[in-house]
């Protein structure tokens, strides 16, 4: 199974502000060992939401709305794409992530839809 781990938005990155030296040092590690597990898809950090927009779409009414958005524990800051045997694997893996200590922040796990969903 796939999943998308997201990660939330936090005051500092939608400031702007980069992960000190040894977080950007222990996430590669990370990454590292998911790659080694065979879980690694794809991995990226969002920028900040006021480099970003919203696209509302109402049947023929669209409407965009430039960022920033201020609902930062809404927002995504970054994600992960993991193969996965199942949601267990995939939380047990999203517990090892490494953490700032300039405060909590949060993971959201969702798995993504396969073709035999459809079927």
């Amino acid at each position: 199974m796939r999943v998308m781990v997201i990660v939330k938005a936090t005051k500092d990155s939608e400031a702007g502000v980069m992960p000190p030296a040894d977080l950007i040092e222990r996430m590669g590690a990370y990454n590292h060992a998911l790659i080694d597990a065979g879980l690694f898809i794809d991995a990226g950090g969002l920028k900040a939401s006021g480099a970003g927009a919203r696209v509302s779409i109402a049947g023929e009414n669209c409407a965009a709305t430039r960022g920033p958005f201020d609902d930062v524990g809404k927002l995504a800051s970054g994600y992960w794409l993991w193969k996965v045997k199942d949601l267990d694997e995939a939380i047990d893996w999203a517990k090892r992530c490494p953490t700032s200590s300039s405060g909590p922040f949060e993971l959201e796990i969702r798995p993504l839809f396969e073709m035999e969903d459809f079927a």
